[in-house]
């Protein structure tokens, strides 16, 4: 390949999800506003849950998790695939590869458990409303973020270790658009049969049981909103159900058809198609499906900018002020001089 000659034998070659061209252009100008505004909406949920006291419960405290791992996630990825794009260079060093392995599957991994939490945090507030300040407190929801993250980054060390122990003697030209193991599986020059079992039981602890267990939850819910005597009630509950499960099976329905195939089933473009969902379009929905569609946040967010368009015309009206008594103290001082030079 072209780009062969100008790396060292260690770097690896990111083929990207564009070619050069215009109409990449556009689709590459798409992802950088998509970038922008998961970026912006994670950080304005991280901030609303920090300052106000309302949304100081186990619920937002996941939520909040959830927002911090998704603005690293697509910062892990995204500004190295502009950056390739607009500078032609495609190169990615050996340790710069092993990082996004290693801070791609803390992230993945690491989520899958905390949309799991998130479930049963929901279903118990559903399903067991008395039980829920014993069964759901400030302890447990520190527990299960803090529980989310370790085990994601166990995993993901172990994995990231085992990926870059192979050997790769042929092409390092990855074609994706970051490190990602499948598509570093299929670099290596040795059989990894053995290892993509371990993969393959990784899936089913990461991946199918937290599905299983979020998708019995929810079941469990539409049971319990179906006894609602409330007409509206059941309305509001089947709509916030179903936006929950759409964005919960975009996020595992990629990720397990990418982590849980053999090497040999993996085709490039497919592979690049389906990591978008779990890297890309997620974590933009994320904030406005579990949060900026609630009310609590809603009154927040009306709450902080009730505080700031205070702020703004008081500070405004307060110059307005000043300006106004300098005005006035640079008159009065220019009159008494031209009394005092007066012949």
């Amino acid at each position: 390949m072209e780009y062969e000659n100008h790396t060292s034998s260690s770097d690896f070659i990111l083929l990207g999800l564009f070619s050069s061209s215009q109409t990449s252009l556009i689709f590459l100008s798409f992802i950088v506003i998509i970038f922008i505004i998961t970026i912006a909406e994670n950080t304005m949920m991280i901030i609303l849950i920090h300052r106000e006291s309302r949304l100081h419960t186990p619920m937002y405290f996941l939520l909040s998790h959830l927002s911090f791992m998704d603005i690293l996630h697509t910062s892990n990825i995204v500004p190295k695939m502009i950056t390739d794009f607009l500078s032609g260079s495609k190169t990615i060093s050996f340790a710069a590869c092993g990082f996004q392995i290693f801070l791609s599957l803390t992230l993945l991994g690491g989520e899958c458990l905390l949309l799991a939490a998130m479930s049963y945090d929901r279903y118990v507030a559903i399903c067991h409303p008395l039980r829920y300040p014993m069964l759901v407190n400030d302890y447990g929801s520190v527990l299960m973020a803090g529980g989310s993250w370790f085990i994601g980054i166990i995993n993901s060390i172990v994995h990231t270790a085992y990926t870059l122990h192979f050997p790769f003697c042929g092409s390092r030209a990855i074609d994706h658009f970051f490190c990602e193991v499948p598509a570093m599986l299929v670099l290596s020059c040795v059989d990894t049969t053995r290892y993509e079992r371990g993969v393959y039981v990784s899936g089913i602890i990461f991946l199918l049981i937290p599905f299983s267990l979020i998708f019995a939850s929810y079941v469990q819910i539409l049971h319990t909103v179906l006894q609602m005597k409330s007409k509206e009630a059941r309305k509001k509950s089947f709509s916030t159900c179903f936006f929950h499960m759409i964005v919960v099976i975009m996020y595992y329905g990629p990720f397990i058809f990418t982590y849980m195939r053999p090497k040999k089933y993996h085709t490039p473009g497919q592979d690049k198609s389906l990591a978008i969902f779990y890297t890309i379009l997620t974590p933009t929905f994320n904030p406005i499906i579990y949060s900026i569609r609630n009310k609590d946040v809603l009154e927040a967010m009306k709450n902080i900018l009730r505080i700031y368009m205070f702020v703004y015309f008081h500070t405004k009206y307060l110059e307005d002020i000043c300006y106004s008594n300098l005005q006035k103290a640079f008159i009065s001082s220019g009159v008494q001089r031209w009394i005092f030079l007066k012949p």
